[in-house]
């Protein structure tokens, strides 16, 4: 049998990271997650892929 358990994806997502924040942010993405109906990490990576337009190339 194999060692791997779940539903095979075409995005795996093998990085893990944990970041602390402010209560601020902590209310911003919260406020974002509810209006967006999405999870905390789905915002995160909706902000990260934003953050593409400012790397300078």
């Amino acid at each position: 049998m194999s060692s791997k358990i779940g539903r095979p994806t075409d995005n795996p997502k093998p990085y893990k990271i944990t970041v602390r924040i402010d209560e601020k942010n902590k209310e911003i993405l919260d406020k974002y997650c509810k209006q967006e109906e999405v999870s905390q990490m789905e915002a995160v990576r909706r902000g990260i892929k934003k953050l593409e337009n400012d790397i300078k190339k």
